[in-house]
């Protein structure tokens, strides 16, 4: 049975604060955002190695853990992006255990930014990492810079069955009762092809409409 605390040479954190970041998430969310969740933390921490970034690990697996974190039922009214969303509540749940403000700050921008490509990589290593977590696991960028065994290793103990249709489903479900939130982001692809009637905002119509005479 492969080792959840060890995998394809990463440690997974041991910490109470991880444990409960582990607890809540699976509490509240799927296997599938729990799996890939998982796999974002630990091909994050992988393309780090291999870039040769340094980050607080322990900070990196709560913003890996939390960064779906909105596209849960009870955000859908929000209002708000659903990387927002899922970053105010790693806030919360930093806050709430007195952890310093400058890690919040930085596992709520790693969140905040999960979906904003070619930003995160210029900023601190785990807002970098998050983003290449996400990125490797959804897309498939730098596929071949993580060996096919810890690729293996990795999928074994975090599935991904179906995982292409299912975490597009997943998108579509959290995020089309507020498409206005898609303005500018990549999430309106995923509108664009799942929501019928579904019209992506257009930013030089806003300019050309907008309120000044010139």
């Amino acid at each position: 049975m492969p080792d959840a605390s060890h995998v394809a040479g990463i440690t997974v954190p041991d910490s109470a604060l991880a444990r409960e970041a582990t607890d809540l998430v699976r509490t509240v969310t799927s296997d599938l955002i729990y799996h890939h969740s998982r796999r974002v933390f630990l091909f994050g921490s992988l393309l780090g190695r291999e870039r040769g970034l340094e980050c607080d690990p322990e900070l990196l697996y709560v913003g890996a853990m939390f960064h779906d974190l909105g596209l849960g039922e009870e955000f859908r009214t929000s209002g708000r992006r659903f990387e927002v969303d899922g970053a105010e509540e790693a806030a919360r749940f930093l806050r709430s255990r007195a952890v310093p403000e400058d890690a919040v700050r930085r596992v709520w921008t790693a969140i905040a930014l999960h979906t904003t490509p070619g930003v995160p990589e210029f900023m601190e290593p785990e807002v970098a990492l998050i983003t290449a977590g996400v990125e490797y696991d959804v897309l498939g960028i730098d596929y071949e810079r993580v060996s096919a065994d810890d690729r293996a290793e990795i999928t074994a103990l975090h599935p991904r069955p179906d995982f292409k249709r299912r975490i597009l489903a997943a998108f579509t479900e959290g995020i089309a009762p507020k498409p206005e939130t898609t303005f500018g982001n990549v999430k309106a692809d995923v509108l664009a092809h799942f929501v019928p009637g579904f019209q992506r905002g257009d930013f030089v119509t806003v300019i050309e409409n907008s309120p000044w005479p010139e």
